[in-house]
């Protein structure tokens, strides 16, 4: 049953073949630091290739990809707003969550589970409807809008 489920933002280590369990969970978890900030955060999002500038008295903390959503297994899934830091990940992955089984105590990056990432888009083209495009491996980040987190300067 994949009832009992959580979902970890991965690493870039190679997706396994077969789930994996136990101490080899641990390279396939990404580490987080949780940090408390002087003034406001805030993601700002390109919709193209070139990063982003920060507002007005804001300094540049990292840039990224424009993550939207992931969705899973019937309607399991997450996101966040797209003004939060966690829209903006420092790594593009086609599969940048892994879903791990509490009851079987395994993880493994299931065929169901489905990334959203915010896509570029020609200026002269935003009100146009959008061409259906397949994107080959390797070819993905050219599609993918580019972001930058800021925070208010004091």
């Amino acid at each position: 049953s994949r009832n009992d489920k959580s979902y970890w933002l991965s690493t870039i280590e190679p997706i396994p073949m077969m789930p994996v369990a136990d101490s080899a969970i641990t390279k396939y978890i990404s580490r987080c630091v949780v940090c408390e900030a002087p003034s406001n955060v805030l993601a700002v999002h390109s919709q193209d290739m070139n990063r982003p500038d920060c507002p007005p008295n804001w300094t540049g903390l990292w840039t990224g990809y424009s993550f939207v959503m992931h969705t899973a297994a019937g309607a399991e899934g997450g996101g966040q707003a797209l003004s939060s830091p966690g829209s903006c990940l420092e790594d593009f992955r086609t599969t940048p969550f892994i879903e791990c089984n509490g009851a079987r105590g395994t993880c493994h990056y299931f065929a169901n589970k489905f990334s959203f990432w915010l896509a570029t888009i020609d200026s002269g083209a935003m009100f146009s409807q959008p061409l259906s495009q397949t994107l080959k491996a390797g070819n993905q980040r050219s599609r993918v809008s580019r972001c930058q987190v800021c925070m208010k300067n004091n």
